[in-house]
């Protein structure tokens, strides 16, 4: 069936319901029962009916956009996060604005606040490291703009956070090393100032200490989540003697830089030496020798995020519990192996 530029009134006589049944149907209300959902969609696709978001939006108080607030150097995880954001977004007739933003500047909170105004945004997911100010999230409430934090620590109430176990899964990559016969180890971790990266240290060396394996401070250094600084602690800890048969580092981006200086300087990886990281990026399977890892299930839980934001946002929605844990896990690859007999 062709009907030149559909509106709503074309789909309600074709469905035979009301106006207000087939804007129910679009805002994905829980009000409707499921044959009546059915009838309204196939008639929505027959007649390739679109509806206009500025209507939706005066209809329903709405403008169905989201904001995404982050200050992350890593594309490879922002864009991990954007898919997972965008297919609730477009399941649920939402569009994502994105702010990447300078958590450090003194008026962070301020510009934050002036994008979600001048975008006139339904909601916002914030992503770590930000998602750690507690001042953002309660300037937030104060303006009742609804929000999810993505985080590696409990923050918040349920409703309001997405949490990745990432102590527990450190505790996983420390029985590998035990397991492979590793006792000089060395350690690259993530700006100290993130939770996130204290986090990943305490669960590591934690578990070490069940196996009455310490890292001495000559051993762990701070590098900044980059390629270059992985490679900047890479150099200082493979000049120390005895060198470290393994090295753990906070991030794929640094893991990566420590098996660049590996290659500059002749050391064989993992004969002589192991690498690990953690996230699971999309390089970590295609770089050689490929990389032992800790997978986050990063469009997982931006997908989970999104939907307990939406879930907020819409008032007719029913009270829906969703899992706020979501657990990563090893990888083993190529770049880890057993300590080399001496």
């Amino acid at each position: 069936m062709e009907i030149k530029n559909p509106t709503i009134n074309d789909v309600a006589r074709l469905a035979g319901v009301s106006k207000r049944t087939v804007s129910r149907v679009i805002n994905r209300s829980p009000l409707v029962g499921e044959n009546t959902r059915k009838i309204v969609d196939k008639v929505i696709a027959e007649i390739n009916f679109s509806p206009d978001k500025q209507a939706r939006g005066l209809a329903s108080s709405r403008s169905y956009l989201l904001g995404l607030i982050y200050d992350n150097p890593d594309a490879l995880y922002i864009d991990q996060v954007q898919r997972g954001v965008l297919d609730v977004c477009t399941e649920h007739g939402y569009e994502l604005v994105v702010h990447p933003c300078h958590s450090r500047q003194t008026d962070f909170i301020q510009e934050c606040g002036r994008f979600i105004s001048r975008s006139k945004l339904d909601g916002v997911i914030i992503l770590p490291p930000v998602s750690e100010n507690k001042e953002l999230a309660a300037a937030l409430r104060a303006a009742n703009c609804p929000y999810v934090r993505i985080a590696s620590v409990d923050l918040d109430d349920n409703a309001n956070i997405v949490i990745s176990d990432e102590r527990q899964a450190m505790k996983a990559m420390a029985d590998l090393f035990v397991e492979l016969g590793h006792q000089s180890i060395g350690y690259i971790s993530g700006p100290l100032k993130y939770r996130s990266s204290i986090e990943r240290k305490e669960g590591f060396l934690a578990e070490l200490g069940e196996f009455n394996i310490s890292i001495p401070e000559s051993r762990m250094t701070e590098g900044k989540n980059s390629y270059e600084s992985g490679k900047e602690c890479a150099s200082e800890l493979l000049s120390r003697t005895p060198r470290p048969t393994a090295i753990l580092a906070n991030n794929d981006e640094m893991a990566a830089g420590v098996l660049r200086v590996a290659s500059d300087l002749g050391i064989k990886v993992p004969e002589e030496l192991s690498v690990a990281g953690f996230d699971d990026n999309i390089l970590a399977s295609r770089i050689i020798p490929s990389l032992t890892t800790i997978r986050r299930p990063v469009e997982a839980m931006a997908s989970l995020a999104t939907q307990k934001l939406i879930n907020t946002i819409q008032p007719q929605s029913i009270p829906l519990k969703f899992a706020k844990l979501v657990k990563p896990h090893l990888v083993i690859r190529e770049s880890t192996g057993k300590v080399a007999k001496t």
